[in-house]
């Protein structure tokens, strides 16, 4: 994050100087919400709230908190092992099988994942430029992604996107406040831990999973350390900034995610919407804006998903090197820990980026049913993931006592796994009913 010049000859404030530190500070939680904030929040939310009211309220929040407890565990991991691992070592060094499992399932999920997002990024475009060629414009966007990334002018395109998102969101945020949500609706929704009976095109199970699977169980988690790192946190100093750093993270996420679902219960359900496309989300804003609400919309979601597209098609190539390199030590030995040397790392960047294209073929499934399913896919990760994490928390060899889990981190993670079967198993009987 770029500096502010400090004008010649007046000496700061002690007020600016304090906000300069928390500026300053604030950085890997922002990245990773914005990571996080992609199509998963904004489908799975907005179809639970169009279709279900507040009914599965719950359910968002037992996932947001399930969040935060797995990233900060996974964060502390990597600044207080006492052997200066990464979380993937931490997992590799349990069982190999952690690392072959997070080498296909990173994989797997990152094409999938981008799948969703270059074919709603086209759409968007598509929309915008009021054109009928949706595979023409996701073609255009992975282009642009591909020479964009990792170049000096990305930054600044970027930036231009997260103002975008911004203006998004704060549109989300007048009109779920305009609509006078129901706050008796809310709790009892977050208190309730009920699934309503199936409405619309996707049951009731399958947005809980997919809910639960884009926000606890994603595998985009995983890049907040490799941020940390790149931030310079390497170290049990870090342990509270990193700490307060993810809650503020998480406290945006949840206002974002809450502002989605109430325009979805306030808006889209009482005028008989179901978000079917993009195009009916879009309607909320169109509605109480006019005009000028379908194209912030349009805007916003084109720039949160090229935004998505590039932050994972950067990210999730050197997750995916680092596993390989945990299965093939000698790569590691040979291209040293600077995962851009690795020449398997470009491949997976071209992976992640244009094999995903063939979702956005005509035929393929529409965009919202592709961002519920592969959100809801999430959902396979999560038992591994957080057994996994249980288990090298708790390790008196790797943390002194101060690091490992307390018993509430304890319960929390063996819910999430329990959590993670019992909804995977109520989906499989449902399918197969």
């Amino acid at each position: 994050m770029t500096s502010i010049p400090s004008v010649e000859g007046k000496a700061a404030t002690p007020s600016q100087s304090r906000l300069s530190r928390v500026v300053k500070l604030l950085g890997p939680g922002i990245i990773a919400v914005l990571s996080w904030l992609g199509a998963g929040d904004l489908i799975t939310s907005s179809v639970a709230g169009a279709n279900y009211g507040y009914a599965m309220m719950w359910v968002l929040a037992v996932s947001l908190l399930l969040r935060y407890l797995i990233v900060n565990i996974i964060a502390r991991f990597q600044l207080c092992n006492n052997q200066g691992m990464t979380i993937l070592q931490g997992y590799a060094q349990l069982h190999p099988v952690f690392a072959w499992f997070m080498l296909g399932y990173a994989l797997i999920m990152g094409h999938l994942m981008n799948a969703y997002m270059i074919k709603g990024a086209g759409e968007s475009l598509a929309m915008l430029l009021r054109i009928d060629y949706p595979l023409l414009c996701s073609m255009a966007v992975v282009l642009a992604v591909w020479m964009l990334v990792g170049r000096n002018i990305y930054s600044m395109i970027e930036g231009v996107m997260k103002a975008l998102l911004a203006i998004m969101t704060l549109a989300f945020l007048a009109l779920a406040v305009m609509s006078g949500p129901d706050v008796v609706g809310i709790v009892k929704g977050t208190i309730g831990f009920s699934i309503p009976a199936d409405e619309g095109v996707h049951g009731a199970m399958l947005v809980a999973v997919s809910v639960i699977g884009a926000v606890a169980g994603s595998v985009a988690n995983f890049v907040h350390p490799y941020v940390m790192r790149q931030k310079g946190w390497v170290g049990p100093q870090h342990k509270r900034v990193q700490r307060n750093d993810l809650l503020f993270a998480v406290f945006v996420g949840i206002v974002i995610n809450l502002a989605i679902w109430i325009v979805g219960a306030e808006i889209l359900r009482p005028n008989g919407i179901e978000v079917n496309t993009l195009a009916d989300l879009g309607k909320a804003l169109e509605m109480f804006f006019g005009p000028i609400g379908w194209y912030v919309f349009f805007i916003g979601v084109f720039a949160t998903l090229f935004a998505s597209i590039s932050g994972k098609t950067t990210a999730f190539p050197m997750l995916i090197t680092d596993a390989l390199q945990h299965v093939q030590p000698k790569r590691r030995e040979r291209y040293g820990k600077e995962f851009h040397k690795d020449p398997a790392h470009r491949w997976f960047m071209l992976f992640i980026l244009v094999t995903p294209l063939v979702w956005s073929i005509p035929g393929m499934p529409d965009f919202v049913t592709l961002t519920i399913g592969v959100s809801a896919l999430n959902i396979i990760g999560l038992p591994v993931i957080s057994l996994g994490l249980l288990i090298m928390s708790n390790q008196k060899s790797l943390l002194s006592k101060e690091y490992r889990n307390n018993l509430f981190e304890n319960v929390a993670l063996a819910f999430a796994t329990g959590l993670a079967l019992w909804v995977a198993f109520q989906l499989g009987v449902d399918l197969f009913s």
